[in-house]
């Protein structure tokens, strides 16, 4: 809840430089994006709930459109298209925020902006948000500040019936993908070879492309949670482990496949996967209105016990003897089962917030065994519903009889 004599500042994302005078190809901040629909670079959002004014309770600003600048980037937004895709009756050119915003904020004594607040991520570099809360800090020291970020996160961690329907488009593009991906694979191909075709039917069907860095791992890589490199070649009797998703609208699905090279799982292989599968249904059982990700982690973490047991990977006298500290199964499963899912693929939200139905959650248990040069991870996207979820990837092979047929189809 916004407090009451409170001006509210988020800014776009920066343009992040390339190398030269190039960029990387534009972004925009998924809370910037989230409020506005706008994803034109150098935009600003101001709001002020309370003032009696209309027209400075929502105002926009965004890049003023220059002949010379359009000539060699495109078509900036006039206010009018801005005004129709934000639905902000209020939209001024950026170089007027200065003069509109300070006059608010004299009037106010609460300032709200956006910080980086992921628990795990943390850049070196200051976002566009933070370096502006620091030059706000020097010009009005004596304003209360407070934090944008929980507020949002509130909001977004809920989804709307239009963002569903943009993560399932998302996850319907990275299905095709991974179909294609299933009719390829051979020996001796490179890693880089099947994000090759990911990214081209990505693309090919109305996807921006990858929502994350894609992970295609064989052998001994899926043993290496955020493989990127995807290099190596892809040998006989491996698997493959693929951590994969389409961006689709900015929304991002979030896929894990694991597959063997040769079309065919081995005895031991099966074995692996299956206990895999079984730690996959049951994570999935749990995902309901009212737990929380913790929770959900803590389950699934002393199932994977028995699983790893029944695999030989260690017994239960081991398990008796452990340290609290280090468990066993953090040996062979060292990360979380679940996480939000959204415009980010780790999603706002919090681990130990209840679920609530509108969510949507990534459900991911995995086995790594380094000592066999073999790791499995199965994960899909489930929606949150009234008395449990909804598997959105229901679509995407997953059962080992029918990725072996699809393998061998053709």
């Amino acid at each position: 809840m916004v407090e009451p004599d409170s001006v509210l500042i988020l800014h776009s994302n920066d343009q992040m430089v390339r190398n030269g005078d190039q960029y990387y190809p534009y972004r925009q901040s998924s809370e910037f994006f989230y409020l506005t629909g706008i994803e034109q670079e150098m935009s600003v959002l101001l709001l002020c709930p309370g003032h009696k004014d209309k027209s400075k309770i929502e105002q926009l600003f965004i890049r003023k459109p220059d002949p010379k600048l359009e000539t060699w980037e495109g078509r900036k937004l006039t206010r009018e298209e801005a005004g129709r895709i934000s639905g902000i009756n209020y939209v001024h050119w950026t170089e007027d925020f200065e003069p509109v915003s300070r006059e608010l904020i004299v009037e106010n004594k609460n300032i709200y902006c956006s910080t980086r607040e992921q628990v795990k991520f943390r850049p070196d570099y200051p976002s566009r948000d933070e370096r502006y809360l620091i030059r706000l800090k020097e010009v009005y020291p004596a304003h209360q500040y407070r934090r944008l970020t929980p507020l949002l996160w509130q909001l977004r961690s809920k989804k709307e019936p239009e963002e569903v329907k943009m993560i399932k488009e998302a996850i319907k593009i990275t299905g095709e993908g991974f179909r294609k991906v299933l009719s390829m694979v051979r020996n001796g191909i490179r890693e880089y070879e099947i994000e090759a075709v990911l990214t081209y039917e990505f693309i090919r069907n109305g996807a921006s492309g990858h929502a994350y860095a894609p992970i295609i791992a064989s052998g001994e890589n899926a043993c290496y949670l955020h493989y990127i490199q995807n290099n190596r070649e892809i040998r006989q009797g491996q698997l493959i482990l693929m951590d994969f998703g389409a961006e689709y609208g900015n929304y991002a699905a979030d896929c894990t496949r694991t597959i063997p090279v040769n079309g065919k799982f081995s005895k031991r292989q099966l074995e692996i996967y299956e206990a895999c599968l079984r730690l996959y249904r049951y994570a999935g059982s749990l995902i309901r209105p009212g737990t929380t990700i913790e929770k959900i982690n803590r389950q699934v973490w002393k199932r994977s016990e028995e699983e790893h047991i029944r695999l030989g990977l260690y017994s239960r006298d081991d398990v008796k003897s452990q340290k609290k500290e280090n468990p066993m199964y953090r040996k062979h499963l060292m990360h979380g089962i679940a996480h939000f899912i959204g415009l980010d693929v780790h999603d706002a939200g919090q681990v130990k917030r209840p679920l609530e139905e509108g969510m949507i959650l990534t459900c991911e248990p995995g086995i790594y065994i380094p000592a066999e040069n073999t790791g499995v991870r199965l994960e899909n996207n489930l929606l949150v519903t009234k008395d449990g979820n909804l598997n959105l990837m229901e679509a995407i092979p997953l059962e080992p009889d029918e990725i072996e047929t699809l393998m061998n189809s053709g």
